[in-house]
């Protein structure tokens, strides 16, 4: 067989990162015949067929390690995941490129309210959270590695009006940091992506006088450079001295990772403390009943709480046209919930494992597709 690589985190280990391939033969068991990941004796599996995915470049790196542990039992599933960017995941599902997306980002209600090609009409489509990570404020500047910011400061630098590393606001907060007299060289998407609208909701929650543009998806201002994707930002922030930018931590290998001011106290960036954010927040109400997109709260303030976090989702239909397909985006999407397939991410990109009563209900959702 032959496969085709694609660029996967530096973060992943090198037996890992061997397996980071846009086109990959996927096997396991569905959730509810796989709990443990042990290669202990199963059931052959009967499953067959190829899913196609297009989605989130952060989710991109998980995806290889859930390929991984999901082939031992499905030979005979093969699944292309391109990581595009979430924008373009949720447009390829919509339109019946995609079997499934990835999306950093729920289905807004615009698209909910629309139609999906590859969706029995009138079923619907879901958002199945799988993932959940930290967003670093990354930069590359010499000298520089304990770097404290908080939301005005980071807003001031991504919107512009804090141009210099020796801005008053910044030397404030880095009283014993040698910062430069040097101009800030602001890195941010191209393209459409769930980082940025996770990063803008955290912004737009926490730094309302400074930060005036809504959450979105695209980024809002005209300042500094743009770059496409997870890998797309790092490369360009660790070639660029003096520079900064915000992305999943699964991309951050490299560069240095700012302290965040979560109440009163700064807070090294942590999977826990993005965790316990999501789990004390509450589901989008008004949704169907196995839509699980989540209200993340970004203003908690408890100790060693990450509120800079996103949200990954698995965004497939209710009920499938094809019913084969159904199968296979029921399997795939029921096993990325499990222990097996949820420790081994954590272990590999950072992200932080689903909780158990989310993963519970992520469980029944999956297996609620037809």
């Amino acid at each position: 067989m032959t496969f085709t690589r694609f660029t996967a985190s530096a973060r992943i280990t090198a037996p890992v990162a061997a397996l980071a391939i846009a086109t990959i033969a996927l096997s396991g068991c569905a959730a509810n015949e796989r709990g443990t990941g042990a290669a202990d004796a199963a059931p052959a599996s009967a499953l067959k067929g190829t899913l196609s995915a297009v989605g989130s470049s952060a989710q991109g790196a998980a995806e290889t390690v859930w390929a991984a542990g999901f082939q031992t039992d499905n030979p005979d599933v093969t699944v292309n995941y391109d990581p595009q960017g979430s924008g373009a995941g949720r447009k390829s599902f919509i339109s019946g490129a995609a079997d499934f997306a990835g999306s950093d980002a729920a289905l807004s209600d615009d698209e909910l309210g629309g139609d999906f090609a590859l969706c029995t009409p009138g079923s619907g489509a879901i958002d199945l959270p799988v993932y959940i990570s930290p967003i670093a404020v990354a930069y590359n500047v010499d000298g520089v590695s304990d770097l404290r910011l908080d939301a005005d400061t980071i807003a001031g630098i991504f919107k512009g009006s804090i141009t210099r590393w020796n801005d008053k606001a910044l030397t404030a907060l880095n009283p014993d940091a040698k910062l430069p007299d040097a101009a800030i060289t602001v890195v941010h998407r191209s393209d459409d992506s769930g980082t940025t609208q996770n990063f803008t909701e955290y912004l737009a929650a926490n730094a309302k006088s400074v930060w005036d543009a809504p959450a979105s998806q695209t980024f809002p201002y005209q300042v500094g450079d743009a770059a496409k994707g997870t890998s797309g930002v790092a490369d360009a922030t660790k070639s660029a001295s003096n520079s900064i930018t915000y992305v999943d931590e699964s991309g951050s290998a490299g560069l240095s990772i700012a302290q965040l001011k979560v109440g009163d106290a700064f807070v090294t960036i942590n999977a826990k403390g993005a965790a316990a954010v999501v789990a004390a927040s509450p589901l989008k109400s008004g949704r169907a009943d196995h839509d699980l997109a989540v209200d993340i709260d970004r203003t908690i303030t408890d100790a060693d709480a990450w509120p800079l976090v996103l949200v990954s989702y698995v965004i497939a239909c209710q009920q499938y046209k094809d019913s084969a397909k159904a199968d296979l985006v029921k399997a795939y999407a029921g096993y990325l919930a499990t222990d097996a397939a949820q420790q081994a991410s954590a272990e590999q990109t950072g992200s932080a494992p689903l909780s158990a009563e989310l993963a519970t209900k992520v469980q029944a959702a999956a297996a609620s597709i037809k």
